[in-house]
């Protein structure tokens, strides 16, 4: 009779501790999203300091008056905006926004090469899109958000002089700068908008 009130009282006492264990593992999940949220802010943040620093380069020195790339993500959003952002096609955008400028970025660094341009090297910048991107798939996952298909860019003709590499190279910079800036403050909104 003992033997069995004790074999009942082990057993009762192991299923509370696994019941503890449980209710206290749950609470972290928040708390890992809003983590991977401030790593997707401060990625995007570097990026953008690594995109003024390559065009504080005196190569860059005039303004840019072309619009050479068609098919880059136009950033038609106002600050305004940010409160109407729903979170999984806001995530599905980012990331298309974001493969659009890994590619122009990857066929602007084969020219550059090509044309053995003083442009500043430009690996460094597209190593860090990857890394973004590759957190900001693991969000879409968890989220279960959908890709948006990327279509090919449009790009340029082939360029033949150095001040058309320059002059490219500058474009695409500014219109990453405009991007990195207005993705950092999205990632801020849409974690302030999860659970606690």
């Amino acid at each position: 009779k003992v033997l069995g009130d004790s074999s009942s009282s082990l057993l009762l006492s192991l299923l509370l501790a696994q019941l503890h264990l449980l209710a206290s593992a749950f609470p972290a999940q928040p708390r890992r999203i809003q983590t991977d949220f401030d790593k997707l802010t401060n990625q995007t943040r570097h990026l953008l300091k690594l995109t003024q620093d390559l065009l504080k380069d005196p190569v860059f020195g005039t303004e840019v008056d072309h619009h050479r790339f068609k098919s880059l993500p136009a950033i038609s959003s106002r600050v305004s905006d940010l409160s109407s952002l729903e979170f999984k096609p806001t995530l599905s955008q980012l990331y298309a926004d974001l493969k659009s400028f890994e590619h122009h970025f990857e066929w602007l660094n084969r020219t550059r090469k090509q044309q053995h341009s003083s442009v500043p090297k430009l690996t460094d910048m597209i190593s860090h899109i990857k890394s973004l991107i590759h957190s900001l798939q693991r969000q879409m996952t968890r989220a279960e958000a959908s890709r948006i298909p990327v279509p090919s860019p449009s790009l340029p003709p082939n360029l033949a002089f150095h001040w058309e590499v320059v002059q490219s190279s500058q474009e695409l910079l500014q219109r990453f700068r405009l991007f990195c800036d207005w993705a950092s403050r999205v990632f801020l909104t849409l974690k302030s908008r999860l659970p606690a």
